[in-house]
């Protein structure tokens, strides 16, 4: 039974086809944002927390 190693490679092929196409996409949409002028802010820590940068009390 040769099945199982056949679709090992198929898989790998797939995810890298897949990975690819994410890098791509996500390339293209940053370029569109950034013709917008609507660059999104990177996420660091503490950002988009309503309570981010609040003391106790």
């Amino acid at each position: 039974m040769t099945a199982p190693s056949k679709q090992v490679p198929e898989k790998d092929e797939r995810a890298d086809r897949l990975a690819a196409a994410l890098r791509e996409n996500l390339k293209r949409r940053k370029a569109q944002a950034r013709a917008k002028g609507e660059v999104p802010k990177p996420s660091g820590a503490g950002q988009g927390h309503p309570t981010a940068g609040k003391t106790g009390g």
